[in-house]
């Protein structure tokens, strides 16, 4: 069946928002060319949620502005500008569908344009076509309490794109659903904010939801954006502990001195990879738990561990295990100081018979090891030197 609904080309975004609320200050600048989706990362009670009612309307802007094309939405200063949000063009989808209980799925999505004027009969017929797009051909004439919650989420992206949003904003949409409703609903988006070109917003604090739906990323932590730049380039080299923690990647924080990257709280040496930028000064060490390995110490104790000689190999060093943690490939062990994980087989977890206090030898090959210029220090493209790797 070929579409039959016209092509949406989304709207660019350009904001700094700027909320004050007792015991919480959001101040965060966000920008999205026309038809790009941008993810917002971050912790719970980072902001993500007032960002996104802010652009929406809900929440009153105190400092800053916003715009969308060549429209100013929202300015604090003179001459201030207040849009409401029924005239904004802008779509706020939440993790609940608020579906309008008494009308079928057909007329919740026929909702919106024809609210705006649009004619029953052609609203209708979009709509229907609307249906077909996100997977529920047929199912027009049910009300929502028939509907599954993740057929009640397709309506609901439906309903909020049939209006043809000059942006919409998705409030971790998928929170709620199960894991393979979830991943149908992720392709349904990503299918649909690509054919329609819809600017979009999408906060969320699953890495997945980034990496499959969006092309830039922006982490957002206490109120204020710590990274930004491309899905890609902010999960390879994590600025802070929590994207660090998102990417699946340990992060240890040192410096570089002749080649070679030492840990700031830990006698933890490494020589610099042809994947690093090879200068000296504050760096940050990346690695993957599964890169990394564990050996117990040839002492029961802690305090007896730290009698013995140090560990002299490269890329090893002394630690103490903190908590074991299940993964699907086995046992993740988390170890201090530094805090790092360390992904290993199930049988090898149990030939080791660790538990939190044991003392362990934790190694790394530097061939695993990313080591970046630390957040504030300039980068090697910066300054015209040359990154290998």
């Amino acid at each position: 069946m070929a579409s039959g609904v016209a092509a949406v080309t989304g709207q660019s975004l350009d904001a700094r928002v700027t909320v004050h609320r007792p015991g919480f200050d959001l101040d965060a600048a966000i920008a999205v060319s026309g038809g790009e989706t941008v993810a917002v990362m971050g912790p719970s009670g980072a902001g993500k949620s007032t960002l996104l009612a802010t652009l929406a309307g809900l929440e009153r802007l105190h400092a800053g502005r916003i715009r969308v094309g060549e429209r100013t939405l929202d300015s604090a200063s003179r001459p201030r500008v207040r849009t409401s949000p029924d005239r904004r063009g802008v779509v706020l989808l939440g993790q609940e569908p608020r579906l309008f209980p008494h009308l079928t799925a057909l007329e919740n999505i026929a909702f919106g344009p024809r609210a705006a004027g649009t004619a029953r009969t052609v609203a209708e017929a979009d709509a229907d076509e609307w249906l077909w797009r996100v997977g529920l051909d047929g199912l027009g004439a049910r009300r929502p309490v028939q509907l599954s919650g993740g057929q009640q989420q397709r309506v609901a992206l439906a309903r909020a794109l049939a209006t043809s949003p000059a942006v919409l904003l998705l409030d971790e949409p998928l929170t709620s659903l199960d894991i393979e409703t979830a991943a149908d609903i992720r392709a349904v988006l990503r299918d649909q904010l690509s054919a329609t070109r819809t600017t979009a917003v999408v906060a969320t604090h699953d890495a997945v939801d980034a990496v499959a739906l969006a092309s830039h990323l922006v982490v957002l932590e206490s109120g204020r954006v710590t990274q930004s730049g491309s899905v890609r380039e902010v999960l390879a080299a994590p600025e802070t502990r929590f994207v660090a923690a998102v990417a699946g990647l340990n992060r240890v924080v040192g410096a570089v001195r002749d080649g070679v990257f030492t840990a700031d709280d830990a006698e933890m040496s490494i020589a610099v990879g042809p994947a690093s930028d090879g200068r000296d000064g504050p760096a940050v060490a990346v690695f993957r738990p599964s890169a990394t390995d564990i050996a117990r110490a040839d002492a029961a104790t802690w305090t007896a561990a730290l009698r013995l000689p140090s560990p002299t190999a490269p890329g090893e060093w002394l630690a103490r295990v903190v908590r074991l943690e299940p993964t699907p490939a086995g046992v993740r062990v988390r170890t201090a100081v530094p805090d790092v994980a360390v992904d290993l087989p199930a049988d090898r977890a149990a030939a080791l018979d660790l538990a939190p206090g044991t003392p362990v030898h934790v190694r790394v090959g530097a061939r695993h090891v990313r080591v970046v210029a630390a957040p504030g220090r300039p980068t090697a493209a910066e300054t015209g030197a040359i990154a290998r790797g």
